[in-house]
């Protein structure tokens, strides 16, 4: 645990001064993270430019996600079903259930992600590190995906991209 950062016992204010942007392709902002909350869980914002795949279906061994979303419109895949959440919409992605989400709008989405317990929002800056100006190198983005126990169907993104009119983001 950061010795900076307190652990929620009676109350905490994380401060819009001490959010802490997570590189990435998604530009997640941390809002909470996992040391505030013990573990217990970690906040995180994400913004999806219009047209954009935000992830290929991939399944969580250890984390639960929740998306509340903010604006816009996210096309989520929670096991085969696809949905439509907009704003004021909650969805829930249970661990070891395969899932992907994307913005099929020309307007830009922006949602809340409450992950439990904690701590998977270190590989949103593992996965940024992984993008050079070349496009993604897949073997770090396997490794950074093996090393939070997530497993990614990259051959996902081709069908998502095509059935959505989507593009890389």
């Amino acid at each position: 645990m950061s010795s900076t950062t307190p652990v929620i016992t009676t109350g905490l204010i994380a401060a819009a001064g001490q959010r802490r942007l997570l590189d990435g392709p998604l530009g997640a902002l941390l809002a909470l993270p996992a040391e505030a909350t013990d573990g217990r869980l970690s906040v995180v914002i994400h913004d999806i430019a219009p047209r954009t795949l935000g992830a290929p279906i991939h399944t969580h061994r250890n984390e639960d996600e929740y998306s509340y979303v903010l604006e816009g419109l996210i096309g989520v895949q929670v096991g085969d079903r696809d949905y439509e959440a907009r704003a004021g919409d909650t969805v829930a992605k249970p661990r070891g259930i395969p899932h992907a989400f994307w913005n099929p709008t020309d307007h830009p989405a922006r949602f809340v992600e409450i992950i439990t317990p904690g701590g998977f929002q270190e590989y949103f800056p593992g996965v940024g590190a992984a993008f050079g100006p070349d496009g993604p190198d897949f073997a770090a983005l396997v490794a950074v995906a093996a090393r939070f126990e997530l497993a990614v169907d990259f051959a996902s993104i081709p069908m998502l991209v095509e059935r959505h009119g989507l593009r890389l983001g």
